[in-house]
């Protein structure tokens, strides 16, 4: 056995050793230890933004889609600052940075109802963190029984979340797929769809989740879960993620509805509600609103007293 060997062995028994990612040992005990644990954290940062820099960069995107594509399809786009939408979906993304500190996380999006928009709101949530050319998203269709992110993919039958469940020999990657937009990737429901719990349930299914997170640590996830009337299929899923937020249809949802579904959520998990098709109130612009009917008002009238004026002295 090596001198290096025998260091080691009582280093461990004498339980003055951390083993840190990336296989470097560091002494924790006294006499400098604390300046060489720092200096281990900081290689292991290191090598993660080494690992994030590269990952972001293979998600290139050769042919970016149209923005008329795009704004057919209710996408936002980053150029569009100025448009409310856009700026609410950036405030989304900032709280939920805010809330984790930076580091990645699973997000799930769902409603208290269907057709309320959660498929709008979770694809734009990931194109929003797509924004950040330091970050990246995936959206992960969840929502089988009614799918609604095919509209990003101009092929429907590509492989998705249902076939790499069902079939152990799937890599995870033939399920990944590019949309045409930059740092966005989408994981379609699938072509099979017949009992969404049985495929929630799965070891694989939660598996899936963990190696994402942990491969991407730039990669923020994005579940587009069934609604809350969908009890069972949203409640599993939730356990799976670390936050979550709850759409609301503006204007077709009770106060007792969304309470009832607030309080089948756990309450740290969930974000917040999103009220989907609020609607916007007109801009008044004063000028044309009341400056300009005075000014009409006051033409009219030196036109009536010219006139009036004219007839006087025909007199």
């Amino acid at each position: 056995m090596s001198k290096i060997e025998k260091a080691l062995r009582r280093a461990r028994n004498d339980k003055s050793l951390v083993v840190v990612p990336g296989g470097q040992a560091v002494p924790t005990s006294a006499g400098g230890s604390k300046d060489l644990t720092a200096a281990a954290e900081t290689n292991v940062n290191l090598h993660r933004r080494e690992a994030a820099t590269a990952s972001i960069a293979r998600m290139r995107e050769p042919s970016p889609r149209e923005r008329s594509e795009l704004l057919s399809r209710n996408i936002i786009l980053p150029e569009s600052a100025e448009n409310g939408t856009v700026q609410a979906f950036r405030e989304i993304r900032t709280k939920i940075l805010q809330r984790t500190h930076g580091r990645n996380c699973v997000v799930m999006v769902t409603s208290v109802s269907g057709r309320a928009g959660a498929s709008f709101v979770a694809s734009n949530l990931g194109v929003a963190f797509a924004f950040d050319a330091g970050k990246t998203a995936l959206v992960v269709d969840c929502n089988l029984r009614n799918p609604g992110l095919q509209k990003l993919f101009s092929d429907p039958a590509l492989p998705g979340l249902t076939d790499y469940l069902e079939s152990s020999n799937m890599d995870m990657a033939e399920i990944i797929h590019p949309v045409g937009i930059e740092r966005l990737r989408v994981i379609p429901a699938g072509q099979k769809r017949e009992v969404p719990s049985e495929y929630f349930t799965s070891g694989r299914m939660r598996e899936l989740l963990n190696t994402l997170r942990q491969r991407y640590v730039e990669r923020f996830i994005i579940i587009d879960a069934p609604p809350m009337s969908d009890t069972a299929d949203t409640q599993i899923l939730a356990e799976m993620c670390d936050y979550i937020l709850l759409v609301v249809p503006y204007g077709k949802a009770t106060m007792t509805q969304v309470d009832s579904c607030i309080k089948a959520l756990e309450a740290k998990k969930l974000l917040g509600t999103v009220f989907n098709n609020e609607p916007v109130l007109p801009r008044f612009d004063w000028n044309e609103i009341v400056i300009a009917p005075l000014r009409f008002v006051r033409d009219r009238l030196t036109w009536l007293g010219t006139t009036i004026v004219h007839a006087v002295r025909k007199r």
